[in-house]
């Protein structure tokens, strides 16, 4: 009878350390799984270079024939990073902003195909307010910086952007939901992300650039975001600029 306890007691403690070694796990790799949440006035922080580091964003809807994608960020690293990246299977750069560093150029990828915009201010510890359009009928790309838009350009056409989307902040995928490389991190604030399954208007964007009234994303909207972060990335409350 001693024994039997004793080996139900045996049993019953390495269970427990087994448990204990998988919640250590999950801190370790710091992976945090949200509910919805309302992140209005919040930001997301990341606070060093690394190739882990990244927020999930997991989107209402799947298969996209026009994009339209706004966000704000702020950072005071001076090289090459991902603004924003959406992986499919078949392309790692399904949907991708880009600031590339050496020719100071915002590069939007659609489905791998790529286009430069040069000739903007992207000042160093200042906010920046970026929203990025295509359109699959005619493949043209137009992106509008702090309320100036650019020309539009030709990256694809003829085609959707199908398959599981992974949405990645704080990384650029090389692959799908993976491939980070810590030289092409970003290192700094991203807040009031949204994304629409159509193009927004001209109106629109420059009422999402003032802060003012605007229609949130239909297929990530930051004021009822899904989300998962991974590795050391903090939710804070937004950085104000007091007058």
């Amino acid at each position: 009878m001693l024994l039997t306890i004793l080996l139900l007691k045996s049993v019953l403690c390495f269970a427990i350390y087994q448990q204990m070694k998988l919640v250590l796990l999950f801190v370790v790799l710091g992976t945090i799984s949200a509910e919805v949440q309302d992140l209005s006035g919040k930001m997301f922080t990341f606070p060093q270079q690394t190739n882990t580091a990244h927020v999930r964003l997991n989107p209402n809807t799947q298969g996209y024939n026009a994009l339209t994608v706004c966000h704000r960020s702020f950072t005071d690293i001076n090289k090459d990073h991902a603004l924003f990246s959406l992986a499919t299977p078949s392309h790692a750069n399904s949907f991708l902003i880009f600031w590339q560093n050496r020719n100071q150029e915002i590069q939007p990828h659609v489905r791998d195909a790529k286009v430069e915009y040069g000739g903007w201010d992207y000042k160093l510890n200042t906010w920046h307010s970026i929203c990025t359009t295509w359109d699959s009928v005619t493949g043209l790309v137009q992106v509008w910086f702090d309320g100036t838009p650019s020309i539009r350009k030709l990256t694809t056409s003829g085609g959707a952007i199908d398959g599981t989307v992974i949405a990645i902040l704080g990384q650029e995928q090389d692959s799908h939901g993976g491939g980070f490389d810590i030289n092409q991190s970003f290192v700094g604030m991203i807040t009031d992300v949204h994304m629409w399954d159509f193009i927004l208007s001209s109106c629109e964007i420059h009422q999402y650039m003032e802060e003012r009234y605007y229609p949130t994303g239909n297929v990530l909207n930051w004021r009822a975001l899904d989300f998962e972060i991974t590795g050391n990335v903090e939710i804070e409350n937004k950085v104000q600029i007091c007058h």
